[in-house]
C-alpha cells in the first residue's frame, strides 16, 4: 500500500480575496459605528422609552463588533503582538457583551409581548371610539334631517298639506319606495288609507282596527318592523317576482281630530292614533337601521304636534267666522231695532199731534162752561173735568217721553213746588171716580212733611196718581187712604233693594207714600211681577188683570 499525505496543502494567498475582505471589514465597521449614533439620536428625540439601558447595552455590543472588524484590518498583513492582544481583548469584550445582551433579551421579550398586547387593546379601543364617533355623526345627521323635516312640516298649518309634505320628505330623506298613512274611520271600527306617496293604490282602502298587527303598533310608542304580507303593508301593487322589502310602521297620536274629515273621517275618533307605514325599496338587501327608526318616531311626534296646532287654528278660524256672522246678525238686529224705534217715535209724534187737537177743544169748552151760571156741584164737576183734561193734555205731551225713557235720555224738570198741593190735587182727581164707585178717599200728611220741595212736580204727581188710580180701579167697595211722611235716616236701610240704595244727606229727604185700599189685593206669588210691563196678575177673586204692571214699570223707571 502506498502512503498518502492527508493534510491539505496551504493555498497561496489570493490578493483579490484579501482585498475584498479588507473592504468588507471596513464597511462593516463603518455600519457598526453608525448604528449607535442613530440609536442615541432616537433616544434623545423620544419623549418616553422604557428600555434606555437596553439600548445602551446593545449600542456597546455593536461598537465592540465594529471595533473587532476595524482591528481585523491590520491582521491581513504582518502584524505585531500588540495588534494580536488588542484583537483578542476586543473579541472577548464583544463575546461578554453579546452574551449579556442575549440574556437580557430573554427577560425583555415578555415585556415586549405585553406591550404588544396593550397595543392591541388600544387598537380595539380606538376602533370602538371610531364606531362611537360614527354613531355620533349618524345622530347629528339624523338630527339635521329631523330639523329639516320639522321645518317643512311646520311651514304650513293646513293639515292635509302637513301630511302630504311629511310623506314626500320622508320618502326623499330615507329613499322609500312607498309611504302611506292610515286614518281611523268615523265609526272607529277600521283604518282607512288616506294619503300615499306614489299613489300606486287609490285612497279609500280599509283594514280592520282590531287586527293583531294594528294592536301591536298601537301598543308601542316605537317604530316597529311589520311583515310585508300584513294588511297594513298593502300600499303598493304586487307585480311579478321580487325580493320582499322591509316595512316599518309607527303610530301617530291624533291629539285633536275635530272636523278633520276626508270622506268619512271622524269628528272625534274612537281611536286616538293613526298609523304611518314606510316601505324600503324592493329587490334590494337594504334593512332598517336604528337611527332611521328613531328618525321616524321623532317625525311622527312632530306630525302629531303640527296636526294639533293646525286643528286649533282651524277651530279659531271657524270661531272667528261664527263670531263675524253673529256680529253681522247683531248689527242687522240693531239696525232693525233702531228702525222700529224710529217708527214708534214717528207714530207717537203723529198721535201726540192728532190727540192734542180734540183735547184742546175739551179744555176750551170746559173753561167756557165755567163762565156760565152753575150750581156748586156742577161747578165742582166741571172744574174736575178741566183739571183732568189739563192733566191728560200733559200726559199726551209726555207720550214722547216714553221713547226718551227707553233710550235713557229723559231729563227731570227740577223746580220749587208745593209738596202738600201735589197730594191734594191727586185726591181731587181720584175723588170723582171714587164717588161713582161709592168709595171713601182720605189723605193724611205727617207733620214733618215739608210744605215746599225742589224736584220734578209733574213726574211725582204722575207716579202718585198712577198708584192711586190703580187702587180706585181694583177696589169695589170700602175706602182708599193715602199717607205721606218723611223717612227717618235710621230707617233708610229698610227700603234698600238691588237697584235702590237710599243714602241720607244734608239738604235731601226721602218721601214715603203709602196707598192702602180694601180691594182684592195681589197674591204673594205675583208681588215680584208688579213692576213688569203687561204682566198678568191673579187677584184674590180669581180675576185676571191684564196690563196692570205697565204704569208701575214706567213709574219705577
Amino acid at each position: 500500500m502506498e502512503g498518502c499525505d492527508c493534510i491539505e496543502p496551504f493555498w497561496p494567498t489570493d490578493e483579490l480575496l484579501i482585498k475584498y475582505q479588507y473592504i468588507s471589514d471596513f464597511f462593516i465597521a463603518l455600519a457598526y459605528f453608525s448604528i449607535p449614533l442613530e440609536l442615541i439620536y432616537f433616544v434623545n428625540k423620544s419623549s418616553f422609552f422604557p428600555y434606555r439601558w437596553v439600548l445602551i447595552q446593545f449600542g456597546a455590543f455593536i461598537v465592540l463588533c465594529g471595533a473587532t472588524h476595524l482591528i481585523n484590518l491590520w491582521t491581513f498583513t504582518t502584524h505585531s503582538r500588540t495588534v494580536a492582544v488588542v484583537m483578542t481583548v476586543a473579541k472577548v469584550a464583544t463575546a461578554v457583551v453579546s452574551c449579556a445582551t442575549a440574556l437580557m433579551l430573554v427577560h425583555i421579550i415578555p415585556d415586549l409581548l405585553s406591550v404588544k398586547t396593550r397595543e392591541l387593546f388600544l387598537k380595539k379601543k380606538a376602533d370602538e371610539l371610531d364606531r362611537e364617533m360614527g354613531l355620533i355623526r349618524t345622530q347629528e345627521e339624523t338630527g339635521r334631517h329631523v330639523r329639516m323635516l320639522t321645518h317643512e312640516i311646520r311651514s304650513t298649518l293646513d293639515r292635509h298639506t302637513i301630511l302630504k309634505t311629511t310623506l314626500v320628505e320622508l320618502g326623499r330623506t330615507l329613499g322609500l319606495e312607498e309611504c302611506a298613512l292610515w286614518m281611523p274611520s268615523r265609526s272607529g271600527s277600521n283604518l282607512q288609507l288616506s294619503h300615499t306617496l306614489r299613489h300606486q293604490i287609490p285612497v279609500g282602502s280599509s283594514v280592520q282596527i282590531n287586527l293583531p298587527v294594528v294592536n301591536q303598533v298601537f301598543s308601542s310608542n316605537r317604530a316597529i318592523i311589520v311583515p310585508h304580507t300584513s294588511p297594513l303593508a298593502r300600499i303598493r301593487p304586487v307585480q311579478g317576482r321580487y325580493v320582499p322589502p322591509e316595512v316599518a310602521a309607527v303610530r301617530v297620536p291624533l291629539l285633536h281630530l275635530s272636523n278633520f274629515q276626508i270622506n268619512d273621517w271622524p269628528e272625534l275618533s274612537a281611536k286616538s292614533y293613526a298609523i304611518m307605514v314606510l316601505m324600503l325599496p324592493s329587490d334590494s338587501a337594504r334593512k332598517w337601521h336604528v337611527h332611521e327608526l328613531e328618525l321616524i318616531e321623532v317625525v311622527a311626534d312632530q306630525v302629531a304636534v303640527a296636526l294639533s296646532h293646525a286643528a286649533i287654528l282651524e277651530e279659531s278660524m271657524r270661531a272667528r267666522d261664527l263670531l263675524m256672522e253673529q256680529n253681522v246678525a247683531l248689527d242687522l238686529a240693531r239696525r232693525e231695532a233702531e228702525m222700529a224705534i224710529r217708527a214708534r217715535n214717528d207714530f207717537l209724534a203723529v198721535m201726540n199731534h192728532e190727540m192734542r187737537t180734540p183735547m184742546n177743544a175739551i179744555i176750551a169748552l170746559s173753561s167756557l162752561l165755567l163762565e156760565t151760571e152753575l150750581t156748586p156741584e156742577q161747578r165742582l164737576m166741571v172744574e174736575t173735568v178741566l183739571k183732568s183734561s189739563n192733566l191728560l193734555a200733559t200726559l199726551i205731551n209726555d207720550v214722547l217721553d216714553l221713547s226718551k225713557l227707553e233710550d235713557g235720555s229723559l231729563e227731570l224738570e227740577i223746580s220749587v213746588f208745593n209738596l202738600h198741593a201735589v197730594f191734594k190735587e191727586v185726591m181731587s182727581f181720584v175723588k170723582p171716580v171714587a164717588a161713582i164707585k161709592k168709595l171713601s178717599v182720605s189723605a193724611m200728611m205727617s207733620p214733618d212733611l215739608p210744605l215746599s220741595a225742589i224736584g220734578d212736580e209733574k213726574r211725582l204727581m204722575q207716579t202718585i196718581l198712577n198708584v192711586c188710580g190703580n187702587a180706585v180701579k181694583f177696589t169695589k167697595e170700602g175706602h182708599i187712604s193715602l199717607l205721606a211722611s218723611v223717612v227717618k235716616s235710621d230707617s233708610l236701610r229698610d227700603f234698600r233693594s238691588t237697584d235702590f240704595h237710599p243714602v241720607a244727606s244734608d239738604g235731601h229727604f226721602y218721601v214715603k207714600v203709602q196707598v192702602k185700599d180694601t180691594g182684592c189685593g195681589i197674591s204673594p206669588q205675583d208681588l215680584s211681577h208688579v213692576f213688569t210691563k203687561f204682566a198678568r196678575t191673579q187677584s184674590g177673586g180669581n180675576q185676571v188683570n191684564n196690563g196692570s204692571g205697565l204704569g208701575l214699570a214706567i213709574c219705577k223707571r
